[in-house]
């Protein structure tokens, strides 16, 4: 009884120990393998579990996070490709928001596809993540992802407040240089995880991250109690990035935004004015030409 009494109390004091420290992320993680034929397909299950403990179980912060902060996201691999017994080759869609104050609303912060997904997983594998070394591509990628959702979450509570998480990802790229595997490299490609995180820290582009900010804290957030006020602070957040999409039309972190947050945008621009419709319509038919149709849908809602 006294050995029972004892379990119980350790196991009591760990459930505590985790309720007060708190992981960052609420991460659905899905590995879709249906494309791939073979008799061995417990892997993809075991591979899934190992992912959303790797994920969800590790403390990424020094900083508490009650269960309702936790920031939600999904990681879903679709495997393409079996290469051999444990190389897996497929995409990445990367999806990652957060709560809107004072509404039961949530906002999109990411919703990003990266087509070079190429890894290693051996059953049962342990996911060990070594901060100042490479370890494997799988690792690297989870890492990598996770402190890009982290590195938006808190740029959008404070300016340029995800810069430490992005310096982090920029580290495990830098680590991933002799990486066998693709997307790593400048040299690989114009939108891939450098050129991601290249943009993120760039100063070049500091007025995206400045529309991070004001969108979401001094917009978004406000947009209930003081609507008008907080749209235009939205609207001048994104007219904004026209300086930076001028000098650098061809830089990824734009269609990254935009993929994110057109939807939304369009939504909250169609109960504006007709003066700062057009303003902002201008803008966004400059900054994101492929979503010109969607734009123009702008002036056709509302007032």
């Amino acid at each position: 009884m006294a050995n029972i009494r004892k379990i119980l109390f350790f196991l009591l004091l760990s459930l505590m120990f985790k309720t007060a420290t708190g992981q960052e992320l609420n991460c659905m993680i899905s590995v879709v393998s249906q494309q791939i034929q073979g008799s061995n397909r417990d892997i993809y299950d075991d591979m899934q579990k190992a992912m959303m403990e790797f994920v969800n179980d590790r403390n990424w912060t020094d900083h508490i996070f009650k269960d309702e902060e936790r920031i939600q996201c999904q990681f879903m691999f679709n495997i393409a490709e079996r290469i051999s017994d444990n190389e897996f080759k497929g995409t990445l869609q990367i999806q990652s928001s957060r709560p809107v104050f004072g509404t039961s609303q949530t906002t999109p912060l990411l919703n990003y596809k990266d087509i070079d997904v190429q890894f290693k997983y051996d059953d049962f594998e342990p996911l060990r993540f070594n901060e100042t070394q490479y370890t494997s591509n799988l690792v690297s990628l989870l890492a990598y992802y996770v402190n890009i959702i982290l590195g938006l979450d808190y740029d959008t509570f404070s300016l340029e407040g995800g810069t430490l998480f992005f310096q982090r990802a920029e580290t495990i790229t830098t680590n991933a240089q002799n990486a066998a595997e693709p997307g790593w490299k400048a040299f690989e490609g114009t939108r891939n995880r450098y050129w991601l995180i290249e943009n993120l820290l760039n100063d070049k582009y500091s007025s995206v991250r400045s529309c991070l900010y004001r969108y979401h804290r001094m917009g978004l957030d406000r947009l209930v109690e003081r609507t008008d006020e907080a749209r235009a602070e939205i609207a001048d957040a994104l007219i904004e990035m026209r300086t930076a999409y001028r000098e650098n039309p061809n830089s990824m972190i734009f269609p990254v935004f935009f993929t994110a947050k057109s939807d939304e945008i369009v939504n909250i621009f169609s109960q504006s004015f007709p003066d700062e419709k057009n303003r902002v319509i201008t803008a966004l038919k400059e900054i994101d030409p492929g979503n010109t149709s969607k734009w123009d849908g702008i002036l056709k809602s509302g007032l």
